[in-house]
Formats: C-alpha cells, structure tokens, sequence
C-alpha cells in the first residue's frame, strides 16, 4: 500500500488539526480543513517542495474553515465540500464575531462531495463517507490506512452534537456503521487531539464501545439489535451472520 506523506499542522484558538496529505512521488498535496492560521500551512507546503491541489473540508465549522479564504487566494486551487453543510460555510464568519474573532468570508466551493466519491492526490486515492451527526454534511477521507474523521470520532471521545445540524443519534450511527466498519488497524486523524485507531476506539471509547456478540457485530463492530438467544442475526452493515437469539420468537 503507497504511503502518503502525512503533516499535522495544530492552529489557532480552538487547537484544531489542519493536515496535508501528499502523494511522496509526485510531491502534489492536499490540504485538509485549513483553519485559522492559513501562513503556517503554505509556508510547509513550500518547506516540503510540495505542490497543493485542492482543499478538501470534513464539515463548515468555523475552525476548520477560517484559512480557505486565505489559501484559496494564495494557490487558486479548488475548495470541495459537502453541500448539506453548505449554510454553515456561508453562515462562519457571523459564527466567529460571535467568539470575538474576525474571519474572511470564504469563496464558494468549487465541487461538491457526496458519500462514495473517490479523490485523487497524485498516484494517492481517498474515498469520501458520509458521516452526517455532527454537522448535516460531516464526510471523512479514507484511504492508505487513514481516516481522517474531522470532528465525528477523537481519541476517547466523540464530535458534539449541540450546535445547529448535530444530532446525537445520527452522529453515533455514522461512527458504528460507516467508521467501525473499518479495519482495526485503520489510523484515525482528528479534527482536535491526537491520532488514534480505530481499533482502540472500538475497544475503549466510552461513547460508542458496543459489547461483541451483544449489541456489536463481531465482523464490523456495527451496532446490531439481537434476537432472543439462538437466532442467526444477520448485520444490517455488513452482513455477517451468527447466532444471536431464539428463533422460535
């Protein structure tokens, strides 16, 4: 599996990961939820001698959107997100008056994202999931052993659900049946904090850890809801079948 090259760059008041992903041998990179402090990530694009293609956005929070103005002006590359999540893009720079900061309305996005696209980055290929719960169009980008999860999963802990768009319910179901549905060994890049696995999020998020064979899928680690005891139960995400309950009920 090609390796990308992987920089996170912690900015501004909210401490949030902005992150370029670049394909090492072509030395083209994107960059992922630029935030506040828009000269930090082009002076280590030009550090790296790597040339960036696009922005691509988990979700239109003010914090992970307050350098594309900047970044967009400065490369002309083209800004792609989700357009469920388009209200608040255009709603940020209200959003931070109202946190005493001064944010340059952002252009238009170029291209929109939608569940099951694949993006390129060089020889690199990401696929976009729709992760919807913390904001209506939350996606994240997996691909090469990564996922980077904006603010749906963090290391111990779980995106809020209290701003306009988030929904708790929804926000749990994106975790179990779209990111757990991930290989272990996945490595997880949050919008805040540090990386994780998803693995270890399966196994010791308070917020989300299922009991296998109870109330998880074995396979995927999806929630499943289980039969009395005895019954083959198939998963609703993947499909994978085991004996759960009595099928006599």
């Amino acid at each position: 599996m090609e390796r990308p090259d992987v920089v996170t760059l912690t900015n501004g008041a909210f401490a949030e990961n902005c992150y370029l992903i670049a394909d090492p041998a072509s030395r083209e990179a994107v960059i992922v939820d630029p935030g506040e402090e828009a000269g930090l990530f082009l002076a280590r694009l030009a550090s790296e001698g790597w040339t960036p293609r696009a922005v691509w956005l988990t979700h239109a929070h003010l914090d992970h959107i307050a350098g594309v103005a900047a970044v967009k002006a400065a490369t002309g590359v083209p800004v792609l997100l989700h357009p469920a999540d388009r209200k608040l893009y255009d709603a940020a720079p209200r959003q931070a008056r109202m946190f005493g900061l001064t944010m340059e309305p952002a252009p238009a996005p170029d291209r929109p994202l939608a569940d099951g696209d694949r993006l390129a980055v060089g020889r690199l290929a990401f696929d976009v999931l729709h992760v919807p719960g913390h904001s209506p169009g939350h996606v994240a980008f997996v691909g090469h052993g990564l996922a980077l999860s904006g603010d749906v999963l963090f290391a111990g802990s779980i995106g809020r659900t209290d701003l306009p768009g988030g929904d708790t319910n929804t926000l749990l179901a994106s975790i179990r049946t779209r990111l757990f549905a991930l290989d272990d060994a996945t490595v997880v890049l949050p919008g805040h904090g540090p990386a994780t696995t998803i693995g270890e999020e399966k196994r010791s998020n308070p917020f989300v850890r299922l009991q296998p064979g109870v109330n998880a899928c074995l396979k995927c680690g999806a929630e499943v809801r289980p039969k009395p005891w005895g019954c083959k139960t198939p998963c609703p995400n993947c499909g994978f079948v085991y004996p759960l309950g009595d099928c006599s009920d």
